[in-house]
């Protein structure tokens, strides 16, 4: 099972992911650990990439999407991975479906976490309120303006992202504002229909095939 969660800061992919990751055997991907394991290991690409966050500069979609290939490559991604913080612009979409297509693989579902961003802001003012009235202290995310920020970065970006994979059909919307069990469930729903298909459709081609050989 090869699966992309999107959603913005606060909707809870975090936390799915962990439950995919425990319920169907799956390794979660993080760009992010992808890069800092190229620079610790000291590989070619590991160098390349120190000297580009050293000047304070983005990573080119090249070398990111080359970072990726290899590691849905590994022995662990085998069994299906689920991709966090990856793609995030429709270009580096289209690179991870030629590396998909190249291995014979496809993306099973985009679940995508909808979350209403007005909710969120007053989630965090509110966490924000308490923690002040307990005068504890408050970390560098706990910030409204903050994450507003995010939020708007992340709906500019992804934007097109969503558009791109709801028209290849593999798009599964899910209310993230439902509570954290039901968020589970309905992501298990979504799989459960997609197995299911798949199912029918290999039996479909199984049974042409039969029909023609005979």
């Amino acid at each position: 099972m090869r699966l992309i969660l999107l959603g913005p800061p606060g909707a809870g992919k975090g936390t799915q992911a962990q439950r995919l990751v425990a319920k169907y055997g799956l390794v979660q991907l993080s760009t992010g650990d992808m890069l800092r394991a190229a620079v610790k290991a000291g590989t070619p690409v590991g160098r390349q990439v120190q000297q580009i966050m050293a000047r304070g500069e983005l990573c080119p979609d090249t070398l990111v999407v080359g970072i990726v290939g290899q590691r849905i490559d590994e022995p662990d991604a085998r069994n299906g991975f689920i991709l966090d913080g990856f793609p995030r612009t429709v270009p580096q979409a289209m690179a991870l479906d030629r590396i998909l297509a190249a291995k014979g693989h496809d993306l099973d579902a985009v679940i995508e976490l909808q979350v209403d961003e007005n909710a969120l802001l007053r989630r965090i003012e509110n966490r924000i309120a308490e923690m002040k009235a307990k005068g504890e202290a408050l970390r560098d995310d706990d910030n409204a303006q903050v994450l507003h920020n995010r939020l708007k970065a992340y709906r500019e970006m992804t934007a097109p992202l969503i558009a791109y994979y709801r028209q290849k059909g593999v798009l599964r919307p899910i209310n993230g504002m439902a509570s954290i069990d039901e968020v589970t469930a309905a992501i298990d729903r979504v799989l459960t229909l997609k197995s299911a298909a798949d199912g029918l459709a290999r039996a479909e081609s199984k049974k042409k095939s039969e029909q023609l050989s005979s």
